[in-house]
């Protein structure tokens, strides 16, 4: 004899099922009055299980930065001298948007949560913080050796997170709706066109010497002489050089 019922739905993972849990009880009760024995209860998980995945109650807020924080740094592990610095950077903030965009309900019931209670804003914070000392750390190792190279390392990485953040907590306040994702390329293409290197044309400056005074040609026994910022990389001054010699 056959059966046509369907089979039965397949039990979220206990990871999953502890967030959905606490989030229905943050909703209905609020954070501070619901308690992690309420949590495992309704969940129908022993307390055991809850801190096999969530070291505190304020970690199950939070369940995917851990992730997250491990993707970007393997993103920026994984960069090569061929990459733009700043440009890599952007592109790393962006797997926070990813995680983020992943399930816009929870992220906008996260963002107000958040804002309701200190002690999760002092944790996301300190969240916040992480990604931005991974992204200072990859461009201190890039601007090594260069003027100032520290500075601009910092300098820069705090100008992703904020351009990001701006982006990103401007459509969570919108209750997830529109494109979250043009909203955050546009507030990181400020910070590559103020910091990239390839927008800085004018750090190499090449005209003739004495000889071409007064000539826009350039002949071939005329002295070309260039001007470079010592942090200047390679291919500008090449770039510059053959802009000058090529002109009729």
């Amino acid at each position: 004899m056959s059966s046509s019922s369907a089979a039965p739905a397949a039990k979220p993972p206990m990871r999953d099922a502890l967030v959905a849990a606490a989030f229905r009880l943050f909703l209905e009760r609020g954070y501070e009055q619901t308690t992690v024995d309420d949590i495992v209860t309704l969940a129908g998980v022993g307390r055991r299980s809850f801190f096999r995945y969530f070291p505190s109650k304020e970690d199950v807020v939070f369940p995917d930065h851990e992730r997250c924080l491990a993707d970007m740094h393997a993103f920026l592990a994984a960069s090569g001298e061929e990459h733009e610095p700043v440009r890599r950077v952007c592109d790393a903030a962006r797997t926070v948007l990813r995680m983020y965009a992943e399930n816009p309900t929870f992220s906008v019931q996260r963002y107000r949560l958040t804002k309701k209670v200190p002690g999760l804003r002092a944790y996301e914070l300190s969240v916040v913080w992480r990604y931005e000392r991974a992204l200072a750390d990859y461009l201190r190792g890039r601007f090594a050796g260069r003027p100032e190279g520290t500075l601009r390392a910092d300098v820069v990485a705090a100008a992703v997170v904020a351009a990001h953040n701006n982006a990103l907590r401007s459509w969570l306040r919108s209750d997830g709706e529109g494109d979250a994702g043009a909203a955050v390329d546009h507030a990181l293409g400020y910070v590559q066109r103020t910091f990239g290197e390839s927008v800085r044309a004018p750090e190499v400056h090449a005209w003739p010497g004495p000889a071409g005074a007064g000539d826009e040609r350039v002949r071939p026994d005329d002295v070309v002489v260039l001007v470079a910022r010592r942090d200047a990389p390679l291919w500008r001054v090449v770039q510059a050089l053959e802009a000058e010699l090529g002109r009729a």
